[in-house]
């Protein structure tokens, strides 16, 4: 059974003559206790071409210690990773080889780095015998197994510093102060691994993507599509463990990114993307199984709670836990088999494979300010067609729909203006504000046009059942009324994403 573990710890470069302050001194601490020497024998794993590492995540089987074993380890912030632990096996445990499939995909894994660490440990105590942080002076000599430096070494010492759980992370400020008024200072790699990588690869110039600030309208798209691209792939292990909000951050990634495609048709050829938009069409839909029903769920329960109990008649809480339990998908075992499928690893590898060689066509060559305008305007003319379409309507069902492409459009014109922001700056960053109010106030009258929807349902099923429907009739009249608020609010708000002057800005930057 895999635990895990939040990390948070700080580094420092030391010597074999560096020597521990009393760190009894420090503030809030106690007492400074040794407990000794461990011996640890790491092996890391990673692909050929150090696709774990390339994203700041490690892979070992150690042995040695009171956690040996099988550990994976993912950013979170600087210095603050989660640690995924499995016991201590031959083989890569598979469910950390799960968590890992969306870096690795097809490639193999294997031992790329040994590092065998002589442990000094010091635990830091508070007054009543508390745990604080653990301070190791670690000495580390370092093997390459794999790739370029093969069979080369390093070695070094170093200070790790580790919060405990569940501890103040001021102590790891306070002992920071102390180590360095002894000349300590903060080391230069995150971590044993990224140094033991540096010390062991050969230099050599022109290798890897080229971090060239972006000239083109090409860089820039290019820019915003591996951003996205990134975003999937490492949301994939979130949404694996089920972290909040991950399915949704990783649902709307794959909608930016194809957003991207379509708004920049004359950047990227149509003929490699049009492919993957499709894919990613269909991987939008699977993440949205449950999620779509979450939402829902959270609308009607707060409407609900918002009733006095005077007008909640009848069982309503759970008349509405078992309708909302009766339309779940059981998504969740079905979004792990997608991520598992060769489908999404295809998807995957096709997506790298652009980023690595984009199908760039002749107007990529462009200056910025002359292609990205043209493209995010051409989204919000696309934009004012299906908002002014859905104005010129009555009320009901037609008006309905049409609010709810123009929803569509708005979200592609937002994502047009964010892409642009970094080569057009605040008028950019002003129309994407804009456009995000009135996708936002689209969004929200298209909730309240499903929300009534189910309310109908609930209401059909209720009286069904011999109970009242009074209360569902009650939330539909109010939802009804929001849904006419927001109608009423259109024609300003789109005014305000319609402004002549803003799209002017866009040209002239």
């Amino acid at each position: 059974m895999a635990d895990t573990k939040r990390e948070i710890e700080r580094k420092y470069e030391a010597t074999d003559a560096t020597r521990l302050p009393d760190l009894g001194r420090v503030a809030g601490v106690d007492r400074a206790v040794p407990r000794g020497r461990t011996e640890l024998d790491a092996v890391y794993w990673d692909t050929p071409d150090l696709r774990l590492a390339a994203g700041s995540l490690t892979l070992r089987r150690r042995t040695g210690g009171d956690d040996e074993g099988w550990h994976a380890k993912f950013p979170v912030a600087v210095g603050v990773r989660d640690e995924i632990r499995e016991p201590l096996s031959d083989t890569l445990p598979p469910s950390l080889a799960a968590l890992l499939r969306s870096r690795v995909r097809h490639a193999e894994i294997a031992p790329v780095v040994r590092l065998l660490s002589s442990r000094d440990v010091h635990h830091l105590l508070d007054a009543d015998g508390g745990l604080l942080a653990e301070v190791s002076v670690d000495t580390v000599l370092a093997e390459r197994l794999a790739g370029e430096g093969s069979g080369a070494t390093a070695a070094w010492t170093e200070i790790e510093v580790e919060l405990a759980d569940d501890a103040d992370p001021a102590v790891l400020d306070a002992v920071e102060k102390r180590l360095r008024k002894a000349g300590v200072r903060p080391a230069s790699s995150s971590s044993k691994l990224a140094r033991a990588l540096a010390e062991t690869t050969p230099v050599r110039e022109g290798t890897g993507r080229r971090q060239d600030a972006p000239r083109t309208a090409g860089d820039h798209v290019l820019a915003y599509v591996r951003k996205q691209i990134d975003a999937i792939v490492r949301l994939d292990p979130a949404v694996r463990r089920d972290l909040p909000d991950s399915v949704h951050k990783m649902r709307v990634a794959t909608r930016r990114l194809r957003s991207t495609f379509k708004t920049h048709r004359k950047i990227l050829d149509r003929g490699t993307t049009d492919p993957l938009g499709a894919e990613l069409k269909w991987l939008a839909a699977e993440l949205g199984l449950d999620r779509d029903q979450e939402v829902l769920d959270a609308r009607l329960g707060a409407r609900v709670d918002e009733l006095p109990d005077t007008l909640a008649l009848g069982p309503v809480r759970g008349r509405l836990r078992a309708w909302s339990a009766a339309r779940r998908t059981g998504s969740r075992r079905r979004i792990v088999d997608v991520l598992d499928g060769r489908r999404y690893l295809d998807l995957l590898d096709a997506l790298h494979a652009l980023s690595e060689e984009p199908p760039l066509r002749p107007a990529a060559s462009r200056k910025p300010a002359k292609a990205l305008p043209r493209a995010v305007l051409k989204d919000h003319r696309r934009l004012a067609t299906r908002v002014e379409h859905a104005l010129a309507l009555p009320p009901g069902p037609e008006r309905d729909t049409a609010m709810h492409e123009a929803r569509k459009a708005a979200k592609r014109a937002r994502y047009a203006g964010e892409a642009a922001r970094p080569a057009l700056g605040k008028p950019a960053e002003r129309f994407a504000k804009r456009v995000k109010a009135l996708q936002s106030l689209l969004g929200d009258h298209q909730d309240s046009v499903v929300a009534r929807e189910a309310l109908r349902t609930l209401g059909i099923q209720s009286h069904a059942a011999g109970e009242t429907a009074f209360t569902w009739g009650l939330l539909y009249g109010r939802e009804e009324a929001a849904a006419e608020a927001r109608e009423r609010e259109l024609p300003a708000v789109w005014a305000r994403a319609d402004a002549p002057g803003l799209r002017a800005d866009l040209k002239h930057r």
